[in-house]
């Protein structure tokens, strides 16, 4: 049986660390896009278009952790998941697909393999203070 209250939300404890990490990445993940974009899109427009999808993914599992909307937080961290490990074995596979680093690419390399790690946390945290 699952656990309720103040430690098991997101409003306290690691439910609030686990949101202000989604958060950081939404903000990390979207500022480096649009200033990709915004610069240098022609170089790798995919790769760049990509973090920015990764950041909007963050927003929305940031959002959706925030608000308890388990169901939209579950989507979000399974594309999520989805997307670092497709990613992560495209750019592995072959690297001409991504010229410049996405987050995803490399399973997250450039960003300590936080990407990699997160989705899993996020996964399980949702089903441990599920209902």
């Amino acid at each position: 049986m699952a656990e309720h209250g103040p430690a098991h939300d997101t409003q306290h404890g690691f439910g609030r660390a686990l949101v202000a990490l989604y958060a950081i990445f939404t903000v990390a993940a979207t500022a480096r896009s649009v200033y990709q974009l915004v610069t240098k899109a022609d170089e790798a427009p995919v790769a760049y278009a990509l973090s920015a999808v990764a950041g909007v993914v963050y927003g929305v599992a940031t959002w959706a952790l925030a608000t308890s909307n388990r169901r939209v937080a579950t989507a979000a961290i399974g594309f999520e998941l989805a997307g670092v490990l497709g990613v992560g074995v495209l750019s592995l596979v072959d690297a001409s697909l991504f010229p410049d680093e996405t987050v995803w690419s490399g399973f997250g390399a450039g960003y300590g393999y936080v990407p990699l790690v997160l989705p899993f946390i996020g996964l399980w945290w949702l089903r441990r203070t599920g209902r």
